[in-house]
């Protein structure tokens, strides 16, 4: 995936940086509408019992696009991509760019042979948490301008735009409210980094096993279907407590948005989104993979010149 059969990489780290930024940027522009989606649904609460309200404003994945399109522009699908971009720019460029050498930091320079399946998913979580420690505040403001509604005449927003967002966050909550959700944030992250690379080279090593596939575009798709698939089973709980206690202060702590996530809107509410959350990571995972096999070839002859 990011090096050859023997474990090491054969670009530089500024080019596989590079290459991954470039290809998560490309994933995150074509699929953000999706994890808007996700972000609204993910932040629904159950109605109270008795309450007129009964009935959800947002229904299924296409329900929730087509009601944001409806109520508050096409354009509003797009919110926070800048932090978004922000945010794959620093946390895809780490996440992939760190975990060749990581990964050969653990099996040790003088380690030949397949590396163990172990390291592998050991890396990931490691280059995982390291990148969204970095990133968290992109992601806390893109979380916030997605999970902004239509507002009544009148009322303001609370930001005009991400660098508005940034500032008046530190204005005032403080710098350390730019980390807020790091808990949840890092282990959502880390786990679904490691089923996303771990799964990927699996999968795709299995595929390459099969009669007839090769290394190429469709062994690419399959490949990066199943890392999307195995990364949304694993990640969606943290996720959804990472979108609740980036979206809501009332929650105290990680484990408190848990137990009063778990007490009010029940087990399934872990689950809420899953299908614009595999959509979501599902697309982003095969257009992310696809172009980063692309963008390393070039980066490749580049550096071979």
């Amino acid at each position: 995936m990011v090096a050859d059969s023997k474990g090491k990489s054969d670009i530089s780290f500024a080019g596989t940086f590079a290459s991954s930024a470039f290809a998560a940027c490309l994933a995150e522009i074509c699929t953000i509408p999706l994890d808007t989606a996700k972000v609204r649904l993910q932040l629904q609460k159950s109605a109270v019992a008795g309450d007129g309200l009964a009935l959800p404003k947002y229904r299924g994945m296409l329900g929730t696009v087509a009601t944001i399109a409806r109520e508050e522009g096409l354009s509003a699908l797009w919110k926070g991509i800048v932090p978004g971009l922000h945010r794959q720019c620093l946390f895809g460029g780490l996440r992939i760019g760190l975990y060749e050498p990581v990964k050969n930091f653990y099996v040790g320079s003088d380690f030949v042979g397949d590396v163990p399946l172990t390291k592998k998913i050991l890396a990931a979580l490691t280059t995982g948490a390291l990148g969204i420690t970095v990133a968290n505040p992109t992601d806390l403001v893109k979380v916030r301008l997605q999970a902004e509604g239509k507002l009544p005449p009148g009322v303001p927003r609370r930001y005009s735009g991400a660098l508005n967002a940034y500032s008046t966050i530190v204005r005032q909550e403080g710098v350390g409210a730019l980390w807020t959700g790091i808990g949840p944030n890092v282990a959502r992250n880390a786990i679904i980094n490691a089923a996303e690379l771990a799964s990927y080279d699996q999968v795709k090593q299995t595929i390459l096993k099969i009669p007839g596939f090769t290394d190429n575009v469709v062994t690419h798709l399959f490949s990066g279907l199943g890392a999307g698939f195995f990364a949304v089973c694993i990640g969606s709980p943290v996720d959804v407590v990472k979108s609740r206690m980036m979206g809501d202060s009332a929650y105290k702590s990680t484990l408190d948005c848990f137990i009063k996530t778990l007490k009010n809107d029940g087990p399934l509410a872990f689950y809420k989104g899953f299908i614009p959350n595999f959509g979501r990571l599902g697309s982003w995972n095969v257009i992310m993979f696809l172009t980063l096999e692309q963008a390393k070839k070039f980066v490749r002859r580049l550096e071979s010149s």
